[in-house]
């Protein structure tokens, strides 16, 4: 069981790299979906929207984690492969590494093409209004979504297995579906998604701190294969400085990882639905970004994933987990 327990995180994120989101495999993380959808279109309305809001978001995560907790349990009395074999799918579905550096890149790859292609297809990552977006824009937009998402999408998930096994990380997929649909500041949304949103700010409070830390570990070895940047001052000082810079108080932390890295400038103002909201400038240097900055982008975030694996595998085969 020891053995198996250290094999299933490696094994999982192999499958991530090999798979990523096959359409083709039904993926939990929908029915959380329709879930929500279904609940939210019956719950948000009257003068109880926060309360109803807050009913489903802790009652949905709860949900998540006793049904994964229970499967798990069973499988685990019928056959300690055949709950190894669940967990190592579990995980899997759970990690997004491989489609997060697909789809940023594809927008790189579509911006070549032509600036409405770019646009289209940063549309489908970020929740931003592309219509009116520059070429610097469309890059940095996507750029921004893979610092955030290697938090969202790899580090975090593995964060909670790490401290409360495979139904930890589950419920973190709830926690971070719930903030993804319903944890707006607009108007439909300010009550009844504010518990969901407080609630992913939590969960993903360590998990940012340490995607940063990641990253820049990530890009002191992927240096290694590449060519030096030189930066206007230390990284550590320069995340510490621009981290707080966000409106999430963890989007911020990988951002300004990934922009020390690159030595250039993330947010600015940006419509969000129709609204113009200003965000704080992360870094100091507004110059072009480009394909390599894309590469080197690539580059560390998957060496970052890699140690985020490594670090959650080792931690799972000298600690005590739910698996």
């Amino acid at each position: 069981m020891l053995l198996m327990s250290r094999l299933a995180v490696p094994l999982a994120w192999l499958f991530d790299q090999l798979l990523g989101d096959p359409a083709w495999l039904p993926h939990p993380v929908v029915g959380f979906g329709r879930w929500i959808s279904f609940w939210e279109h019956r719950l948000n309305r009257g003068r109880r929207r926060k309360a109803a809001g807050a009913a489903l978001a802790v009652g949905s995560i709860l949900l998540v984690f006793l049904l994964t907790w229970l499967l798990i349990d069973a499988v685990s009395r019928w056959s300690s492969w055949a709950a190894f074999v669940v967990a190592v799918v579990l995980i899997f579905f759970c990690l997004a590494g491989r489609t997060l550096r697909r789809e940023v890149r594809d927008v790189f790859l579509a911006l070549d093409r032509s600036l409405d292609d770019g646009r289209r297809q940063v549309s489908r990552i970020v929740g931003r209004d592309t219509a009116r977006l520059s070429a610097q824009e469309v890059r940095t937009a996507a750029l921004e979504t893979l610092a955030e998402n290697l938090s969202d999408g790899v580090v975090a998930p593995l964060f909670w297995l790490a401290l409360l096994g495979v139904p930890g990380m589950m419920a973190y997929k709830m926690v971070n579906t719930l903030d993804s649909m319903i944890g707006y500041r607009s108007e439909r949304y300010r009550d009844f998604g504010c518990w969901a949103a407080r609630i992913d700010d939590a969960a993903n409070y360590i998990p940012a701190r340490l995607t940063a830390l990641l990253m820049l570990a990530g890009y002191r070895l992927a240096l290694l294969f590449g060519t030096r940047r030189t930066h206007s001052e230390p990284l550590l000082p320069f995340v510490r400085r621009y981290g707080p810079c966000h409106a999430s108080p963890n989007s911020g932390w990988p951002e300004a990882a990934l922009a020390g890295c690159l030595d250039c400038r993330f947010g600015g103002t940006h419509d969000y639905f129709g609204e113009a909201v200003v965000k704080p400038y992360i870094g100091h240097n507004p110059r072009q970004l480009s394909t390599a900055d894309l590469r080197v982008s690539l580059r560390l975030c998957f060496v970052a994933e890699l140690l985020a694996v490594g670090l959650t595998a080792i931690l799972r085969s000298c600690g005590v987990v739910l698996f």
